[in-house]
């Protein structure tokens, strides 16, 4: 698969994306949290499905992860990652009982499923808001793995290690508690240039 152009449109088109991604995601967590929440994005960009391992800290690296497929005139793969401590600090503000187990209960499992599937409708509402298209999203998967472990099921699910992903880099802040999380969307074939053709589009059309 050939690099994409990444041009001042691409760049602003993603920017735009992810803010109003991170708007819709902040005004469901607020209601989920029971609280105001202020999310910015720190990065929006394309990022070689390869070198996902690297924004997350490394491939031995223990994050956790929610998988997402989303079908429709697009479709493609969804992953939100949070390293342990991020994910930690959420569980905290979501569950009245503090983490006393190494091993991450089916209950905490749910919980960060829950904010994935949260983060990744958010998302799929930008793209629906900014291009204009339907898309529908399935039920979400969560793992606790190292980052390249998850990286070879992404790879085995797009079959090619040069893909390129969508990436947005966001902060969230809730009650003085930062939380971080990645959101990668990788979709089928050539969907990447086409999702980008649409939104350049509309950056330059306004």
């Amino acid at each position: 698969m050939r690099r994409l152009q990444v041009d001042p449109v691409t760049l602003d088109a993603l920017r735009e994306f992810g803010n109003i991604g991170a708007g819709h995601a902040a005004t469901a967590l607020s209601t989920l949290l029971g609280g105001r929440v202020k999310m910015s994005v720190t990065d929006a960009r394309l990022c070689p499905f390869s070198e996902i391992v690297d924004v997350v800290g490394g491939g031995e690296t223990i994050v956790a992860a929610v998988f997402i497929r989303i079908f429709g005139t697009i479709s493609g793969n969804m992953f939100v990652l949070m390293s342990l401590p991020s994910a930690d600090r959420l569980l905290e503000r979501l569950l009245p009982a503090p983490r006393k187990a190494q091993e991450y209960t089916e209950l905490e499992q749910s919980a960060i499923a829950e904010v994935g599937n949260i983060l990744s409708g958010a998302y799929v509402a930008a793209i629906s808001d900014l291009c204009g298209i339907s898309l529908n999203q399935s039920i979400p998967a969560v793992a606790i793995d190292m980052a390249a472990a998850l990286l070879d099921i992404g790879l085995m699910m797009s079959g090619d290690e040069e893909n390129q992903a969508i990436l947005i880099s966001t902060s969230l802040v809730h009650d003085g508690n930062n939380i971080d999380a990645y959101f990668f969307l990788l979709p089928d074939l050539d969907g990447t240039e086409v999702l980008l053709d649409i939104l350049r589009g509309k950056i330059r059309h306004g």
